[in-house]
């Protein structure tokens, strides 16, 4: 007797894993589905801006740019809390208004490569991002190292990564903007995997947590492929001038 419960347990225990297994496996689809959409839906709003000349100049040539960047930080530090205290609705409106601000941003740099008939390195980009993303993200899926206790480091990174890019908006310098673009790549690579880690370890058994923790953990790893992509793009435009 004491056998065969032995052997429901483990069956019991088994099923449960698998059933874990998969209910993460779908989450984690969930969540790269959205962010897939929402960076389809970033370059949509960018192409269509930038084979407009006049939103162009409305966009880049004009303190409208800077309300637009508010805009974007923001939506960073806003919308996860609608995402989790609001209505799925909010939360998803919340973020595909940041991926159309984001497009709207983007559109002048875009603009720039087509005018210099370079446009072979915005797909050159985009496609060096999509691996570098895919190899980092799957680290922090699949690591087993707790990458917890680097999210203070990773903070102050990125605030003074933005300090630096915002400088140099001002100063101009081309070196400047390399060595800043080289080190957003490294940190933001670093923060794709703890973002992916931390994501994973959100996942609950469950419908409402799972969808609501789904759409922040796209809106999470969006902002950071986002983020890599136009400072490869950067990189890519210094070298080939």
């Amino acid at each position: 007797m004491n056998d065969l419960r032995k052997g429901y347990g483990a069956t019991t225990a088994t099923t449960g894993a698998r059933a874990i297994d998969e209910g993460l496996r779908q989450y984690m689809l969930g969540v790269y589905n959205y962010m897939a959409l929402g960076v389809a839906g970033t370059g949509l709003v960018s192409l269509f801006v930038a084979s407009q000349q006049s939103l162009v100049y409305a966009i880049g040539g004009t303190p409208l740019k800077w309300v637009v960047f508010a805009a974007l930080l923001g939506l960073g530090w806003f919308a996860p809390r609608v995402m989790f205290n609001g209505s799925k609705a909010m939360a998803h409106g919340m973020y595909w208004l940041y991926a159309g601000l984001w497009g709207l941003l983007i559109a002048p740099m875009l603009f720039s490569f087509n005018q210099a008939g370079a446009a072979q390195d915005i797909y050159r980009a985009f496609f060096i991002t999509a691996g570098l993303f895919a190899g980092v993200s799957l680290y922090g899926y699949t690591t087993k190292r707790d990458l917890s206790g680097m999210d203070g480091f990773f903070v102050m990174a990125s605030i003074g990564l933005l300090i630096a890019i915002v400088v140099n908006v001002f100063i101009g310098s081309t070196l400047f903007s390399l060595l800043t673009s080289c080190a957003v790549v490294l940190v933001f690579s670093g923060i794709t995997a703890w973002e992916t880690q931390t994501i994973k370890s959100m996942y609950v058994d469950g419908g409402a947590a799972n969808d609501r923790a789904a759409i922040f953990g796209a809106f999470a790893l969006y902002g950071s492929f986002v983020t890599l992509f136009i400072h490869i793009l950067n990189i890519l435009g210094i070298m080939r001038d």
